[in-house]
């Protein structure tokens, strides 16, 4: 497959409430963002011109903003009406929306309050994250882990936190995997590097408490579709060594969806009934046949 390069693609970026050329919309090499992470983001899809749990990604874009220590100039509403342009102006249904704010190149340095923040809206067209989806994908554990919330804003989708998720997903692609499994600075089962994951025994769906990673709104979805379908959703610690204990295993994510595992370091899952039903009710859920649970 032919990569485009993302600098140089026609369209249109909303940035700071108008639309630029999309290769116009560029910031200064010293950008404060660029050099200490101060920036936030939210990935989104978008399914038949409808952008799905919109608003409650742009309140967690405002509160990761908050939790990092800046403001928007731009409310909810705002925001929303800005990402609906844009994927109209792109002229796509189906597509990827990347809402960012960042810290600008007013001042330099590790304080830098007069930096001005900045806002900016991309699309663009991205299919399944991982093909051929009910085959299952194969991951390996990461050498990185979350760190403990106390040394690190865990809470937000701050750019800077996944520094390690890419050296992580980097590292299991060179060994032929599709991702890893990051455990936390405990040494319990976290995340993926982009993506929260859902073990199932017994007929029952485990998946570990987010007190060190974020707390995904596909995630959410997902334990709301299965506690709908009278499944037992349990959020509580879990070791490594429980792995082999489970039957299914499946990840969550915007960009994700909902994709099955195959394997985590050579434990083998089958995808089954449960991951597939709810795929199914989630997909149909994303193209408006079923509802959207609050």
């Amino acid at each position: 497959m032919t990569l485009v390069p993302f600098h140089d693609r026609d369209g249109w970026i909303w940035m700071n409430g108008s639309f630029v050329p999309w290769r116009e919309a560029q910031v200064h090499v010293c950008t404060h963002a660029l050099h200490y992470g101060s920036a936030v983001f939210e990935g989104e899809r978008c399914y038949g011109g409808t952008i799905f749990k919109s608003v409650a990604h742009s309140e967690r874009l405002r509160r990761s903003a908050s939790i990092l220590g800046f403001s928007l100039d731009f409310s909810v509403q705002q925001l929303e009406d800005a990402k609906r342009e844009t994927v109209a102006r792109m002229g796509m249904e189906d597509c990827y929306v990347r809402p960012i704010a960042w810290r600008g190149s007013g001042q330099m340095g590790v304080s830098a309050k007069n930096a001005g923040i900045n806002v900016a809206i991309a699309v663009w067209a991205w299919g399944d994250y991982f093909a051929d989806r009910m085959k299952g994908i194969r991951l390996t554990m990461a050498r990185w882990r979350r760190p403990d919330p106390t040394t690190a804003p865990c809470e937000a989708k701050a750019a800077g936190l996944y520094m390690i998720c890419t050296l992580s997903k980097h590292a299991a692609e060179d060994e032929g995997y599709a991702d890893a499994l990051m455990l936390d600075w405990r040494g319990q089962v976290a995340e993926a590097t982009g993506a929260n994951v859902f073990f199932i025994r017994d007929g029952e769906i485990h998946t570990p408490t987010p007190d060190c990673f974020l707390n995904g709104i596909t995630r959410q979805t997902v334990m709301a579709i299965a506690r709908a379908r009278g499944l037992n959703v349990i959020e509580r610690v879990i070791w490594p060594d429980e792995l082999s204990t489970f039957s299914e295993c499946f990840l969550t994510g915007s960009a994700a969806e909902i994709s099955p595992v195959a394997e985590i370091a050579g434990i083998t899952y089958r995808p089954g009934e449960i991951t597939e039903t709810l795929l199914g009710d989630f997909m149909a859920m994303t193209r408006g046949r079923l509802p959207v649970p609050a």
